[in-house]
């Protein structure tokens, strides 16, 4: 039997909404029982993995902080393979400062090597202004994901994807995004378990992000229906994933074997 590796993204997926999405919590019992290896995804920029483990708790999901992989996370790891104990200036929360320290990486606003956009709920104008001409002094630009906007309670806030665009119209310059669709974050979250990309599922609720990186990195692909997608929006990309299922509890008891069932 093939022995699966899982990469599941949080939101839409395991939460939503800040509740868990039921039988969540069986599938990673279910998991942890058969010691399968998996990651916990997220192009959040702005949490640490210990912030998001502590977030999962309060969901009633134990996810251990190893088993959580940031847009931040694979940045940090992207910079340090291009360019070890560089330097940055960071737009971001501390998500992402904390993932490039630990990669060695020094945060300055003299000269640096990067301009790192991330998450942030309090963008400034200054450091924006900052950014952009760092980068006209040469600085490369890098953003942790291209996601336009992010909830709140309040309504929809502009995010990465949209302040990333402010700036390469005001420099000329385009960023790197690290974070999903980019299958790096695939591979790089592949990297940190050791295992390959040929037994290995993406589950996740959005075609343009989860299923796309996914295809690209060449991972089966699994689709929610507990999310942003539904079987008519899935429909209208010129790309499908290896199955569609309603949510995450219908893998429940066929982790070992999910496509024996007829999962398709």
């Amino acid at each position: 039997m093939t022995q699966w590796t899982y990469l599941t993204d949080m939101d839409g997926v395991l939460v939503h909404e800040e509740h868990m999405v039921p039988g969540a919590d069986e599938f990673l019992a279910e998991l942890r029982a058969s010691d399968t290896a998996f990651l916990v995804l997220t192009n959040n920029s702005i949490y640490t993995p210990r912030d998001l483990r502590a977030r999962l708790l309060r969901s009633g999901l134990d996810v251990p902080e190893e088993r959580i992989w940031t847009s931040a996370l694979a940045t940090a790891k992207f910079l340090d393979s291009q360019r070890p104990g560089g330097s940055a200036f960071v737009i971001g929360e501390a998500g992402l400062t904390t993932a490039l320290h630990e990669a060695g990486y020094v945060l300055t606003d003299r000269d640096p090597d990067y301009v790192v956009l991330g998450e942030t709920r309090t963008y400034s104008f200054t450091a924006i202004t900052r950014a952009i001409r760092m980068i006209e002094a040469g600085a490369k630009f890098i953003a942790t994901n291209p996601d336009p906007t992010g909830p709140s309670l309040e309504g929809l806030l502009p995010a990465t994807g949209s302040i990333a665009a402010l700036i390469e119209r005001a420099t000329g310059r385009s960023p790197y995004f690290v974070g999903k669709p980019n299958p790096l974050m695939m591979r790089s979250a592949l990297n940190t378990l050791g295992v390959h990309s040929e037994h290995t599922l993406m589950i996740g609720d959005r075609m343009d992000t989860d299923v796309h990186s996914g295809i690209e990195a060449g991972l089966k692909t699994i689709l929610v229906l507990t999310g942003i997608s539904t079987k008519e929006s899935a429909e209208r990309y010129p790309y499908r994933p290896t199955a569609v299922i309603d949510s995450i509890a219908d893998l429940v008891g066929r982790t070992q074997d999910p496509f024996s069932s007829g999962l398709v």
